[in-house]
């Protein structure tokens, strides 16, 4: 069945004859004809009462004109539908970004970035570990990845991405001071990182190629920065975590350094998107972000 044949039957019906309805259909006679036939035939029923000189409908015609005129109208709803849907889709800027940059970095980068003029398009932002969030990139789904990165360790963004450096973070043990109070380090119980943890990938990673002695079997384990640190500040063990979710705790005393400072592990924070050209509003964004850091850079640490 083709749809053309329904916008011709209600167009005979709305001129009340073939030789009018073929006209403003912009076909001959004829072939309107022959397809207002079709029509009847895939219905199985004839839907044309040809036996009066004003055209009508049958039984069966009035029946199938509620169908036609709602196929019709569906799918010029659905069609509107689907382009409004592909409008949004390309005036949306799709983020993935790591659980803990989500939380300590992106809403101030996202602030000093709006300093001269808000981001006019919809942003959406999805948190999750890091080898989730590079499926998201490789799959298309994102158009930008904020995650920390280091050069010991591999990524699998690598061959058709580039990143830029907007920021520079740390890894370092912590410990709650109850915990460094009643024991020493040595025996301190170990909070680690799973594989599919970014920080977990660059802290091996490091250690490895520093010749790092790893540490004891975990007594807890998890993908996330801000469990293992909350768990920490509960005083069950030692934790290797981001200065950036910590700062504030080491400030007011609620987390200690479990380490010394020459075995942090500096690390960048990174932002990554691919090589193929992106949506408009995302090339802008990215132009954007490029401005921007240049500025920052220009302006040195102070």
């Amino acid at each position: 069945m083709d749809l053309i044949w329904l916008q011709d039957f209600l167009a005979l019906i709305d001129h009340g004859g073939f030789s009018r309805a073929a006209e403003k259909r912009s076909v001959s006679q004829p072939s309107f004809s022959r397809r207002i036939k079709s029509l009847e035939e895939w219905v199985g029923a004839p839907l044309i009462d040809r036996r009066t000189h004003r055209i009508g409908l049958t039984a069966a015609g009035e029946s199938f004109r509620l169908v036609a005129e709602e196929t019709l109208r569906r799918l010029q709803l659905g069609r509107e539908a689907a382009q409004a849907a592909a409008k949004n889709d390309q005036e949306t800027l799709r983020f993935a970004s790591t659980h803990a940059l989500s939380l300590t970095f992106f809403p101030n980068w996202l602030r000093r970035l709006e300093a001269e003029k808000p981001v006019e398009s919809t942003i959406a932002l999805t948190a999750d570990h890091m080898v989730a969030c590079e499926q998201l990139m490789i799959a298309g789904k994102a158009q930008f990845l904020l995650c920390h990165h280091h050069e010991a360790a591999a990524t699998r963004l690598r061959a058709d991405f580039r990143s830029l450096q907007l920021g520079i973070d740390r890894l370092l043990p912590v410990a709650a001071p109850s915990l460094l109070d009643r024991m020493e380090l040595k025996d301190a119980p170990q909070l680690a990182f799973t594989a599919e943890s970014g920080m977990g990938r660059i802290l091996a990673s490091a250690w490895e190629r520093d010749n790092f002695q790893l540490p004891t079997q975990p007594i807890f384990s998890s993908h996330l920065a801000n469990v293992l640190t909350a768990m920490a500040r509960e005083g069950r063990g030692v934790a290797w975590t981001a200065l950036s979710l910590v700062q504030e705790d080491l400030e007011a005393g609620k987390l200690k350094r479990a380490g010394p400072e020459d075995a942090d592990v500096e690390i960048e924070i990174r932002i990554w998107r691919p090589n193929a050209r992106q949506s408009p509003a995302a090339e802008t964004l990215w132009s954007r972000i490029l401005s921007n850091n240049r500025n920052d850079n220009d302006s040195g640490p102070g």
